[in-house]
């Protein structure tokens, strides 16, 4: 009987996509020994409530630009294409549905996963996947006890970057592109994405 095939599960905005989450995407693959990684864009992020954000077909253009040359790397709509809030145990059982036998791995960040007992269904999503948890620098607050035994340290450099820093750094007129995929530079200097004036 051959092994299951062992998928990870990256789930955010990616508004933008920047070279932290390639990194974290890379090591998780390698570390974890998945098969491959989705990259799961969310429509509507239920812990963001009220936040502006760049329409989904233009993040899809971004995400698809980034990862078209990682062997692995798949972009994954089922987010985009069902209506509601982007809940994870529910994504986590739609991939369960789509791919009988696969083992999943949910890849967040360090921050995320200490919100977690705070999501829709935590214990759904511990049940479903194991967590593949990114270090955030400064953050050294223990993690959920209900974690236990059921997520791994990924083992790489603490990354700064976050999308929230680099759409600042846009907005003052900064072009970040020691943070970002050439491509999705490309996209946003051609879309004029994140700018504060048309």
């Amino acid at each position: 009987m051959s092994n299951p095939e062992r998928i990870g599960v990256f789930g955010g905005t990616f508004d933008p996509i920047h070279l932290g989450h390639l990194a974290i995407a890379k090591t998780a693959m390698t570390q974890a020994e998945l098969n491959k990684v989705l990259f799961v864009i969310a429509a509507a992020p239920p812990h963001k409530p009220g936040q502006s954000i760049t329409p989904a077909e233009t993040r899809v253009a971004m995400t698809e630009a980034a990862i078209k040359n990682e062997a692995g790397f798949e972009l994954s709509r089922i987010e985009l294409d069902r209506p509601g809030p982007s809940y994870t145990a529910v994504t986590l059982g739609l991939i369960q549905e789509a791919m009988p036998g696969a083992r999943l791995f949910f890849i967040v960040g360090y921050d995320s996963a200490l919100d977690l007992p705070r999501w829709h269904c935590p214990d759904e999503i511990l049940r479903r996947a194991t967590l593949l948890i990114a270090p955030r620098p400064e953050n050294r607050r223990p993690l959920p006890r209900m974690l236990n035994n059921h997520h791994e340290m990924l083992v790489m450099a603490e990354s700064p970057l976050s999308s929230s820093d680099i759409r600042a750094r846009l907005k003052r007129g900064e072009m970040p592109s020691d943070a970002l995929p050439a491509p999705v530079t490309e996209i946003i200097r051609r879309e004029r994405l994140y700018q504060s004036c048309p």
